[in-house]
């Protein structure tokens, strides 16, 4: 309904012209859906805002806006309540039409958006860590808003920034050379087993042995210096990551290309150089810095941005500049997305503030972070297992799946249904993991939330199953129905207020996604979609649709397609499969 609210906005400007004047051109019309369905279907609060630049009281002034107001081609009369809100209400016959339209439309009448070229960057795991929990909220927000803004029509590159150099692969690559000399002889793909345990094992050694100390300190040297059985033992170590990790992006079906922090390694001396050139850096310590505006330390005095280490290594602040210039040179992009945890907001604004300083970010170009909170367990502390180590992604997923099959299992025993393996593996699988995206998606993704099985799992209230079941059920009425949707003529005729409402709601599917691709909050698709399948299974209990006579069986029928198409395209925008039985 994108252009119901272009071509209402149009009409708020002439009418506003026409009332008060030329100055008034462009003025927003603060149109808004109207907060309950008997005020209408749209509400502008604009006369109250302009009382006091017109100096007159609101609801004179919104008599003049709507003496002027020419929207009778879409809308009922106008009306005005309390001091000066204007109420619009859309004509039955203009909805009718605006379906009919919508019915042959691949993308739902959704429209494409200026075409950009946008960066998300998100998931980024670390090598010889397995992925856990707390790289789920990264991986699957980043992955719906890339999805999103692809259907909108952006090209977009998905990066996973991934943490493969530094210090740590010092100790890392001593620990494989010397517990797993083979691994380096052999032409087999490494088998370390499980990553957490290497990783462990390598850092209890760095913490007990000086001379095992000594040698990753050394190893770090030979990295950076390109040292060939280093550089090998590097690269089988990012391998076997590799390996793990697209076994996880594999069961969340996620697209990602792999630019680790070593892809920007080569660019860091010309970062420091070239900050050194335009007198922005300051030597502190024996450190390279850029002291910045409006950062202070405890004493009060401005906060140093570490660029170059002491020891001439660099650190994360130097790698994202350079990162940023390569995507804003090389990539050519004009929006790029950051999908992080809340915690790591100032330094984003810090490197930023640095860029700008340099000149390096271009007035067209878009930085965002997209900040998340935590996930925690039931006592509202970090999610972590009962001996207190941090949670396995992929153990969290399987533990989803097995506890859908669990529950798919105990309906059809009570059911009687008999059904095949593949069936019930299949149905549990994309339940299991639906769920699991849904419970984080549907949250404001700034705030924390409590990770539950079985709220997630629940057939009733906001959750993925629930979803699923009301796209199932349009499913099972086609095929009780026999029907060839290819058939119907799409002609819409909104005779009860069921179907008004969910007709009214299925057009606002495009507001939905437009709002999602200014502010990034993937919730707002999870609340439509909800309160789509809440409005379908009140229109499914008040209106017969197979026993219905014709024109009215065609048209509710039109209303349950028109209801499933949009179910499963917003739940594909989130990564979540649908299925055709449950």
């Amino acid at each position: 309904m994108n252009a119901t609210l272009a071509q209402l906005k149009a009409c708020f400007d002439q009418a506003l012209t026409a009332a008060f004047g030329h100055e008034l051109a462009g003025t927003d019309p603060l149109l808004v859906p109207a907060s309950n369905p008997k005020f209408g279907d749209y509400q502008s609060n604009l006369a109250m805002a302009l009382t006091k630049q017109l100096g007159q009281p609101p609801r004179q002034i919104a008599e003049a806006i709507v003496q002027a107001l020419r929207v009778e081609d879409f809308c009922e009369p106008p009306t005005i309540a309390g001091p000066g809100f204007i109420n619009l209400r859309l004509k039955t016959a203009y909805l009718e039409q605006q379906l009919q339209q919508m019915q042959p439309s691949e993308r739902l009448g959704v429209p494409l958006s200026k075409r950009q070229r946008v960066i998300v960057d998100f998931s980024s795991p670390n090598i010889a860590k397995e992925m856990h929990v707390g790289h789920l909220r990264s991986t699957i927000i980043g992955d719906s808003i890339a999805r999103v803004l692809e259907f909108l029509g952006h090209d977009v590159l998905r990066l996973n920034h991934l943490g493969d150099w530094g210090t740590q692969f010092g100790m890392l690559i001593t620990h494989l050379k010397t517990a797993y000399p083979e691994a380096l002889t052999t032409a087999n793909a490494l088998v370390l087993g499980d990553l957490t345990s290497f990783y462990k094992q390598a850092k209890q050694r760095f913490d007990e042995d000086e001379t095992f100390r000594e040698q990753a300190r050394l190893e770090v040297v030979a990295l950076q210096a390109g040292q060939e059985d280093t550089l090998k033992a590097w690269n089988l170590l990012c391998e076997q990551s590799f390996i793990a990790f697209a076994e996880i992006y594999r069961l969340l079906d996620i697209q990602i290309t792999n630019r680790g922090e070593s892809f920007y390694n080569p660019l860091l001396a010309g970062v420091v150089e070239d900050l050194a050139k335009l007198g922005l850096l300051v030597e502190d310590q024996g450190a390279q810095c850029v002291f910045l505006e409006g950062f202070t330390n405890k004493e009060g005095n401005p906060l140093p941005l570490i660029i170059k280490k002491t020891d001439g290594g660099y650190n994360y602040a130097t790698t994202d500049l350079a990162a940023l210039r390569y995507r804003i040179e090389q990539d050519q992009v004009e929006r790029i997305i950051y999908v992080t945890d809340i915690g790591q907001g100032n330094h984003f604004t810090q490197v930023w503030q640095v860029a700008r300083r340099a000149g390096w970010i271009p007035e067209n170009i878009e930085l965002v972070h997209v900040p998340f909170g935590l996930v925690q367990g039931e006592d509202g502390k970090k999610f972590k297992t009962r001996s207190g180590d941090v949670v396995r992604l992929r153990e969290l997923l399987d533990e989803a799946v097995n506890r859908a099959r669990a529950d798919l299992e105990a309906r059809l025993q009570a059911e009687d249904r008999q059904e095949s393996e593949e069936f019930i593996a299949h149905a549990s699988q994309v339940v299991g993991i639906s769920a699991v995206k849904y419970a984080d998606l549907s949250q404001n993704r700034t705030s924390n939330y409590i990770f539950n099985y079985d709220k997630m799992l629940a057939l009733q209230g906001n959750t993925a199953p629930y979803l699923l079941y009301a796209y199932v059920r349009v499913q099972g009425i086609i095929r009780k129905g026999g029907i060839d949707l290819q058939q119907l003529d799409g002609k819409v005729s909104l005779q009860d207020e069921a179907e008004l409402t969910l007709a009214k709601h299925l057009l606002q599917f495009d507001e939905t996604l437009s709002a999602l691709e200014a502010d990034l909050m993937p919730n707002r698709l999870c609340q439509y979609l909800f309160e789509l399948s809440q409005k379908f299974n009140q229109f499914y209990d008040r209106c017969s649709i197979l026993q219905a006579a014709e024109p009215e069986r065609n048209s509710r029928l039109a209303l349950a397609d028109l209801t499933a198409r949009t179910i499963k395209q917003g739940l594909n925008l989130l990564g979540i499969q649908v299925l055709e039985r449950m």
